[in-house]
Formats: C-alpha cells, structure tokens, sequence
C-alpha cells in the first residue's frame, strides 16, 4: 500500500525558504500570488492490504522521524 505524509510549517513559523519562491515568482511576473508555503511530501510503500495498520504504521512514523511537532503538522493520505 502506498501512502504519502505531506509535511508543511505551521501558521505562524517563518518560511524563508518559501520567501524565497514569492520572490522568484514576482520576479517572472507572477504578480498575483500572494504568499508561498513549501512543504515536503514523503511517499512510503507499506507491505500490507490492511488500509488501517499502514495509517497506523505511517502515524508512527510521522511522529518519531519525519514531522518536527513543535513546528510543523502532517496529513497522511492512502494512495492506493
């Protein structure tokens, strides 16, 4: 099963890296956009059909390694 943990800064953390996108994409003349978060997205393939222990495993996994808490959030989505 595969399963995607998309991982963004939380509101209010400072983005620079983001910051940095804005302004590249002001400077091609992209004038309407308003603001730029990036984030990561990581994409896990778990050996099971069992779409609630791959959510399980991949919540465990969001939480030990791959999110910092204190600064960012995560969503997990099942790809199928």
């Amino acid at each position: 099963m595969k399963i995607a943990i998309n991982v963004h800064l939380k509101k209010g953390v400072l983005d620079p890296q983001g910051k940095a996108v804005l302004h590249a994409l002001e400077t091609l003349g992209f004038k309407d956009v308003k603001d730029v978060r990036v984030g990561k997205q990581i994409l896990i393939e778990i050996d099971t059909e069992d779409k609630e222990k791959a959510i399980k495993e991949a919540e465990e996994m969001a939480k030990e390694l791959l999110a910092n808490p204190v600064i960012e959030n995560y969503e997990i989505e099942v790809k199928e």
